[in-house]
């Protein structure tokens, strides 16, 4: 129950998080959307042994992120829960991979290791990237501009509702969960019969406010078109902070900034 609830108010966070009036949040969403995109696409261009390269782009989310007043530990706690799907992604790496590329100190690294910590790092960055958009531009707007970037309709329509009705989803879930703890006495355990049955209850009850959500957005005029009542424009001000921001990123993307500075301080080219 107390995992529902959380899941719940940690959505209407974001929302609220996008509701502030940074200098960040007042962006153009198509220039947030094209920026966040061109962070990826250099994030996940790097070679699988690459890392310490990449460490400029979380300097660059960390900036980002404090001039917007996004909480560093909430995505720290978002990266926790979503961990697992990248550790199971590389976890068999080392074992793949046994080749030594690397010394530190009497330790030898294979490859596997390097790649494995590699994946993780590109996970972090790209999945923190993605919940600074959000916090910062809000689900409806992101939509809305990857729509007036040539995405079709259609899919941001189903994003847009899949995104809406989590809300109605979790809800759901957590009425059943509290009913469910009010007869069985605070009873923690749960068999496969009672979960299959809760699953089964739920899964009803989601066919059935499906249909009704229908039959009500046909009786309201609901042509497949989502209107937002935010106008978006782009101003001078959003151009520079995309120049800005694409020159910035291709230049931790060319040169790899930890290492120029170890060669400047140290003078071992």
């Amino acid at each position: 129950m107390a995992k529902i609830e959380s899941a719940f108010f940690d959505l209407s966070y974001l929302e609220n998080l996008a509701s502030q009036s940074s200098s960040v949040h007042r962006l153009d969403p198509r220039i947030k959307v094209l920026l966040s995109a061109a962070f990826v696409v250099c994030v996940v261009s790097f070679d699988k042994y690459v890392i310490s390269a990449m460490l400029p782009f979380g300097l660059f989310l960390l900036v980002v992120a404090g001039i917007a007043n996004i909480p560093i530990d909430f995505i720290i706690k978002k990266l926790i829960v979503v961990s697992p799907f990248a550790i199971m992604v590389g976890i068999f790496n080392p074992l793949l991979d046994q080749q030594i590329i690397m010394h530190l100190g009497s330790v030898n690294i294979s490859g596997g290791f390097v790649s494995f910590f590699s994946i993780l790092l590109r996970f972090s960055l790209t999945v923190s990237a993605m919940l600074i958009l959000i916090a910062t531009t809000g689900f409806n707007s992101v939509c809305m501009a990857m729509v007036k970037l040539g995405m079709p309709k259609i899919f941001a329509v189903q994003l847009l509702m899949l995104y809406r009705y989590i809300f109605v989803f979790i809800d759901e879930g957590m009425r059943m969960f509290q009913a469910r703890t009010l007869r069985s006495f605070k009873k923690r355990s749960m068999g496969v019969k009672t979960f299959s049955y809760i699953i089964g209850q739920m899964l009803l009850r989601t066919i059935d406010r499906a249909q009704r959500i229908h039959l009500a957005m046909l009786c309201r005029g609901f042509d497949g078109t989502i209107r937002i009542r935010q106008t978006i424009k782009i101003t001078a001000k959003d151009v520079v902070f995309l120049i800005i921001g694409l020159l910035i990123l291709l230049f931790m993307r060319k040169y790899n900034i930890p290492l120029l500075l170890g060669t400047v301080f140290t003078g071992i080219s």
